[in-house]
């Protein structure tokens, strides 16, 4: 496991503009019953000249209402598809999404969520694949 560290919540750039009620209502609950220290660590990676959530939105907004201003994170190793998180981290800018905060009026049920989160995720993946299928195909093509 990566060594996990403390980060302030609002120097971390969420990638997602929706948080489902009920994964929020279970994460509370479980917080309720341990501490919001005991969270598990979340996550994250530096894009460009900021450090990203990868994961764990959830979590780290729950550790917000709490009122913590800190969370335990660590340094993602796994390789990403970083071409979707930086479509997905210029969809929060563009909604004025910048720290976790900022999903507070963005909680809705998990139908909700599906339809307006990861339905247009796949979407966005699906574009890519094409976008990526067509660029190998140009780059194999004969020169004329």
């Amino acid at each position: 496991m990566t060594k996990a560290f403390s980060m302030r919540l609002d120097d971390i750039q969420p990638s997602q503009l929706f948080i489902s009620s009920k994964k929020l209502s279970r994460i509370l609950k479980f917080i309720e019953k341990a501490k919001p220290e005991s969270v598990e660590p979340i996550p994250v990676k530096r894009l460009d000249d900021q450090v990203v959530f990868v994961d764990g939105h959830t979590r780290a907004f729950a550790v917000f209402l709490r009122g913590l201003k800190e969370v335990k994170v660590y340094w993602e190793d796994e390789r990403l598809d970083w071409d979707a998180y930086r479509i997905c981290v210029d969809w929060c800018k563009k909604e004025g999404i910048h720290t976790i905060a900022d999903l507070r009026e963005r909680i809705v049920s998990p139908e909700e969520y599906r339809i307006l989160w990861l339905q247009r995720c796949g979407k966005m993946q699906r574009d890519l694949g094409v976008k990526r299928r067509q660029k190998e195909q140009s780059l194999r093509a004969p020169a004329k």
